[in-house]
């Protein structure tokens, strides 16, 4: 399911939030203000979920085709969560030994998978206050009350088990605070990368 080691040039940057935190909302608007980039990669999953069920555009395959592409070794990792099958292709893989930063929309219950398949990851985590958290789950209508108050209290305990090396990003208020700073730091990411690349190319002891 995973290749492991890590890789020499380049980076992943896995982003996990909570829901209600806007985490697609954020990346989607980050990636405008970043603009058409050779060395910046958005990388769609394959998800067993229709291609029209709205939110990121992903890679829609049935639950036997994506157990066909596991069991092919198809995905860098993959996992399950809320009903639906999720995988990294091993694009991944490739964009990263070329030099580019690759973000993708993870899992907090997949991190270890991410750091065992890549080595060192970049760790983003979108999220809010409880109380907005608490009023964009309610406006979803897809939860009780009870629902929402348990799902948040089990947030601190799951970042905890996240470990170390995860930025924070706290998109409570307007988006375009949250995307600029996303993509602030995704670039600041980017340009380091390629600073090494530059430099191992001309030959520098990095």
């Amino acid at each position: 399911m995973m290749n492991r080691g890590v890789i020499s040039k380049g980076g992943l940057v896995v982003v996990v939030g909570p829901s209600g935190a806007g985490k697609d909302s954020v990346m989607a608007a980050a990636r405008t203000l970043l603009g058409p980039r050779d060395d910046i990669v958005f990388l769609q999953r394959t998800i067993t979920r229709p291609a029209d069920a709205g939110g990121e555009a992903h890679h829609a395959v049935c639950a036997d085709t994506f157990r066909q592409m596991r069991e092919a070794g198809d995905f860098a990792v993959s996992w399950h969560a809320h009903g639906l099958d999720y995988g990294v292709p091993k694009q991944a893989l490739c964009d990263i030994a070329a030099g580019r930063t690759v973000i993708v929309n993870g899992s907090r219950h997949a991190i270890d998978d991410f750091r065992g398949a890549f080595g060192i990851i970049h760790g983003v985590l979108i999220t809010a206050t409880p109380d907005i958290l608490a009023r964009r789950l309610a406006a979803r209508g897809r939860e009780s009350e009870a629902e929402i108050s348990a799902r948040l209290a089990r947030r601190p305990r799951e970042q905890q088990s996240m470990g170390p090396g995860f930025t924070l990003i706290d998109n409570s208020g307007p988006i375009e605070s949250a995307a600029q700073r996303f993509a602030g730091l995704i670039e600041d990411i980017a340009s380091g990368f390629n600073r090494m690349a530059s430099g191992s190319a001309a030959g520098g002891d990095l």
